[in-house]
């Protein structure tokens, strides 16, 4: 599965708390995206992440989900994104929470399943920014470091910068992503248009497009047709 992630360009996001219709799945299942990663910061429940996915299986697309509570994990998708925020000031969203759910349901996990990320939060008016108590004013510098220990000590497979609803600083994921050897370094945040993506591409090596599915169907699939060409 890690080699599966390593080929991703493109990432569509889609939030089992917000409603989209049924031409509009199609469309972003069909657009030439990598991947469909299912998750949200609040509101995200068993039964409707249970019928989002129902909905994405009836096209050929990897899909995987990213867990935010253990309250909605269903079974079904190619494997679980396990996040752990790196810079919280809570260390419950670093280990907290999976240590819960390993003592919970330790002997029923698939652990080979699990893809864990870390994220690099950096909107502090962001949902999961407020939700983590992630220190979001970082420097160039220490974003990489937080990047190199997660990618050198913690052998993370993916490292998330993410900037949640607004466009990033490219520097610093440029310089995040100079420090990193073996992480995959995915990019979140503002990607709007053909251009935003383009942007967005040449500093990292994935693109996550979440909330302009929502607003504007075309700009959204302008984003794969930017990476793919």
């Amino acid at each position: 599965m890690n080699q599966m992630v390593q080929s991703w360009r493109h990432v569509f996001k889609l939030d089992p708390d917000r409603s989209i219709d049924d031409e509009t799945l199609e469309a972003i299942c069909s657009s030439g995206t990598d991947a469909i990663m299912v998750g949200g910061s609040s509101g995200v429940t068993y039964k409707n992440t249970e019928s989002l996915l129902t909905r994405i299986r009836k096209f050929q697309i990897p899909c995987v989900l990213e867990i935010s509570t253990l309250e909605a994990i269903v079974p079904g998708f190619d494997f679980f994104l396990i996040p752990m925020v790196l810079n919280s000031s809570d260390p419950q969203w670093l280990i907290g929470n999976q240590a819960q759910a390993a003592e919970m349901y330790g002997d029923m996990i698939p652990w080979d399943m699990l893809v864990p990320e870390g994220y690099i939060v950096l909107n502090p008016d962001s949902t999961v920014a407020r939700r983590t108590e992630a220190k979001t004013s970082l420097s160039d510098s220490e974003a990489a470091a937080y990047a190199q220990i997660a990618d050198r000590i913690f052998h993370l497979p993916i490292v998330y910068v993410e900037y949640s609803g607004t466009f990033g600083d490219l520097e610093l994921v440029t310089a995040v992503r100079h420090r990193l050897e073996h992480s995959r370094l995915f990019y979140g945040g503002g990607i709007v248009d053909g251009d935003t993506a383009r942007l967005a591409a040449s500093a990292c090596d994935t693109i996550v497009v979440g909330n302009i599915i929502y607003s504007d169907l075309d700009k959204a699939l302008e984003t794969v047709a930017a990476i793919n060409k």
